[in-house]
């Protein structure tokens, strides 16, 4: 218990810690938008790459990723049903989607590795490799079907099956996971020194993902969307590890992988749907509040769950 409450506040507190340096502007405000598209596009591909390459990867079972691919579907069956019932403007509702069913990958990985070792650090790489291709699928094809009848002046932001492909296509996350999948399948040899890099890299990108997400924090007046953040935190911290744990059941699972996608199931939102929600016409404003509410929130929620997991 001393090693989950520690890992716990240890994680939450350098998210803390990236919110200070937010208000301080230290080191500068430009400084940690090129940080995240540092830690996006390198060191944590470098860290995927690093844990997967020599990966047993015989320890993921189909019914692993299958429990959460089926828990993820069956969430935003539930959030589509929700919104026939009591609706909401379609660029808020891609929002709520995103908060319901997307995961922070830094929070997840930092979790894992500090509290199932290597093992944790393995499984949840190889599990990102199947989930954020298709999470990336997901979301994109909500934003086809809610944000096509919108009036969306930018040009940019308008969604074609060009921009589908290049979103999955070209996230660096999803090629790392191809590239480090395959150098373990084909048995590829790598070089020492490469094989260096990779780790100092890997050193250092949940530290600096932590940081990234408390700078992206916005506190401010919620009030008018109480209502959209509600139902995105309840899909997500409530509907998705039920479902999630009704698999579990359903695929008997054994406790270790199963409380690594408990884990997961109970993780806050991606800070990185902010991005998507800017480019494809989505709602910034109720966006950013989801991934605050949602990454304050979670703390006492993870807390709970690994103290009785344990």
């Amino acid at each position: 218990m001393e090693v989950i409450l520690s890992s716990i506040f240890s994680i939450f507190f350098i998210i803390f810690l990236g919110y200070i340096f937010k208000k301080i502007s230290f080191p500068s405000k430009d400084f940690w938008p090129l940080a995240d598209k540092l830690t996006y596009f390198i060191m944590m591909p470098a860290l995927l790459i690093y844990s997967l390459k020599s990966a047993k990867l015989d320890l993921l079972e189909f019914s692993t990723i299958a429990t959460l691919l089926l828990a993820i579907v069956c969430t935003s069956i539930f959030l589509i049903i929700l919104n026939k019932i009591s609706p909401t403007n379609n660029p808020s509702f891609t929002s709520i989607m995103q908060g319901g069913t997307r995961f922070n990958t830094y929070i997840f990985l930092a979790l894992s590795t500090a509290i199932y070792g290597e093992f944790g650090l393995v499984l949840s790489s190889i599990i990102l490799s199947f989930v954020i291709i298709f999470l990336n699928i997901l979301n994109v094809s909500i934003f086809i079907l809610y944000i096509k009848d919108e009036n969306i002046t930018n040009s940019k932001s308008r969604i074609d099956i060009k921009y589908f492909l290049k979103s999955i296509f070209k996230n660096p996350l999803i090629i790392a996971c191809i590239i480090g999948i395959s150098i373990n399948y084909l048995k590829i040899p790598i070089p020492l020194v490469v094989d260096n890099s990779l780790k100092i890299l890997s050193s250092t990108a949940l530290a600096l993902g932590l940081l990234s997400i408390g700078n992206a924090l916005v506190l401010e007046n919620f009030k008018q969307m109480l209502k959209d953040i509600f139902v995105s935190s309840f899909a997500k911290f409530l509907i998705f590890p039920l479902f999630t744990y009704i698999f579990i059941l359903i695929f008997d699972i054994d406790k270790q992988t199963a409380s690594i996608l408990m884990l997961f199931a109970l993780m806050p939102t991606a800070t990185s749907a902010f991005i998507l929600a800017r480019q494809l016409g989505g709602d910034t404003k109720l966006m950013s509040a989801i991934i605050t509410v949602q990454t304050l929130i979670s703390a006492p929620i993870l807390l709970l769950f690994l103290a009785y997991y344990s």
